[in-house]
């Protein structure tokens, strides 16, 4: 960025904050249709109902892996709890997203002779995240995610069966569910909580947090019988939180003119891997109450999405698992462009730079091997993976110099069979080989939006922090809609790992909080 970019940037903010809460706050009326008019920011103590429907110990809002975790925790420490969700049905992205655990020094990498350690994962995060992750927060992460990734196994009864690799990691370390989704785990810990008497409600949209005069959040005003998107339905209810809020709805990257204030080139040319919810009121909200957001700018794109398919689709269950093990190649010049096993940013900046879809691509030995057989058979049914008998018909098929990619995967082969690939140092694994078994499989790559890496302030203890740089009483977040432990990247698999930890953090602090009256 050249300095006068810098510069600009800055006393854009600056003048934002002094305008109450910043560009997130005014992002928040224009997403819900007001007009972008002057206002100012909600008092610190806002006038309590007279009456409240409903009290509860801790409330919830959002039901992903965040929220259900810190339901489950403050469940057991005690507390009466209630999970808020807009949507009419429960998880979030959580239920959707790809299953992919991260976490170091665990048994199944002890298995497949994996070694790794939470000091690796941190410095992988940190090299990722550009060093702007908060340092406290990525190694809480770090150091906490082999336990709650064991939490998850034995007290949730999640299963894991593969151990996959995603780029910008220095080892094997995403554990994927059994059926190589989050549902696997979501819905586990919705079981759970339900049987130890955690309530959730549905069709509940948050609309502002309530504070008493001291500026602690007591409570929340929603929306019941909320109908997603439609913002004149629902009938206002006022729900009471005596000990505190955890708030874990998610980011933002459904909400094409919030993510475009904080990066003017996520048009809609790019799509969204996130279901329709992910519009990030709620983390406004926060920030008209006083919460601090941090690095709202550091939004993530997916590299291994399609065009060809809707939302998140299959393609990514079958791009990430080839990497290291295949080739992607961009289509004009029927040659590799980047490495393989980069991270995110890298990947998608590569593929954006040339300006329309790649390839990712792979023969029968590594697709077979790597690819789960039900996630690549959905893929092909819809489309957006292709099979083809030879190098040939596949390099016709995308309107490639058919010489020139025959040579780039003559090469390619060299390097896998020496394992080192002296262009542009992809990490081959010791068990690929080079692509030459037919059938041949293939599929076209352009990025979407896939996770907003900004959001509120926390500290180690999952706890707020406001404007005034103070702990916001009463109010604890957790997952994507926080910001700081991922910095300018997040490593696949570390949403997990990110969201548990700190969901379970928040749920035990939350109900340690002492009750107001």
């Amino acid at each position: 960025m050249k300095k006068d970019d810098t510069t600009e940037k800055t006393l854009s903010r600056r003048s934002f904050l002094k305008t109450a809460g910043g560009a997130a706050a005014v992002a928040g009326l224009a997403t819900t249709g007001m007009a972008l008019t002057p206002w100012t920011a909600e008092a610190a103590c806002t006038a309590l109902p007279k009456k409240w429907d409903e009290t509860y110990d801790v409330v919830v809002i959002g039901s992903g892996f965040a929220g259900l975790a810190a339901a489950i925790e403050a469940k057991n420490a005690g507390a009466n709890v209630v999970v808020l969700e807009k949507m009419p049905v429960h998880g979030g992205n959580s239920i959707i997203n790809g299953g992919d655990f991260s976490a170091p020094g665990t048994k199944m990498q002890e298995e497949k002779d994996v070694k790794d350690s939470a000091e690796l994962m941190l410095k992988d995060m940190l090299k990722a995240g550009a060093y702007l992750n908060h340092p406290e927060l990525a190694k809480m992460v770090a150091y906490g995610a082999k336990d709650a990734f064991e939490w998850s196994e034995s007290y949730i009864g999640a299963k894991y069966t593969r151990l996959n690799f995603h780029g910008g990691h220095s080892v094997r370390r995403t554990h994927g569910t059994v059926n190589s989704s989050g549902s696997e785990l979501v819905n586990k810990m919705l079981a759970k909580a339900k049987e130890l008497g955690v309530k959730l409600q549905v069709r509940t949209k948050l609309v502002k947090f309530l504070s008493n005069k001291d500026g602690r959040i007591v409570g929340v005003e929603v929306r019941k019988d909320y109908k997603f998107p439609n913002e004149g339905t629902g009938k206002t209810a006022f729900i009471k939180a005596k000990k505190a809020v955890v708030l874990s709805s998610g980011g933002f990257s459904e909400d094409l003119q919030l993510r475009q204030i904080h990066d003017p080139r996520l048009t809609d040319r790019f799509g969204s891997t996130n279901q329709p919810g992910a519009t990030g009121e709620a983390l406004m909200a926060a920030c008209r109450a006083g919460a601090m957001d941090v690095q709202m700018d550091w939004i993530q794109l997916g590299p291994w999405t399609s065009p060809d398919e809707k939302g998140f689709g299959y393609v990514p269950l079958f791009c990430e698992r080839l990497v290291g093990h295949g080739l992607m190649i961009n289509p004009k010049t029927g040659k590799r462009f980047f490495k393989e096993t980069g991270n995110r940013k890298e990947r998608a900046d590569a593929i954006v730079a040339i300006g329309e879809p790649v390839l990712i691509m792979g023969d029968s030995y590594a697709v077979t091997k790597q690819v789960m057989a039900s996630m690549l058979q959905k893929g092909i049914e819809a489309g957006a993976i292709k099979k083809f008998d030879t190098l040939e018909a596949l390099a016709k098929e995308y309107n490639m110099p058919v010489a020139t990619f025959l040579d780039e995967i003559a090469k390619w082969n060299s390097y896998v069979e020496k394992k080192k690939d002296p262009d542009f140092d992809c990490m081959i694994f010791p068990d690929a080989k080079p692509t030459t078994v037919p059938p041949f499989y293939a599929a076209r790559l352009w990025p979407k939006v896939h996770h907003t890496m900004g959001g509120l302030v926390i500290d180690k203890n999952a706890q707020v922090t406001g404007f005034d740089l103070k702990p916001v009483k009463g109010l604890y977040a957790a997952g994507e809609v926080t910001g700081g432990v991922h910095g300018a990247v997040r490593l696949g698999g570390v949403a997990m790992a990110d969201c548990v930890v700190f969901g379970r953090i928040a749920g035990k602090n939350a109900a340690g909080e002492k009750a107001w009256s």
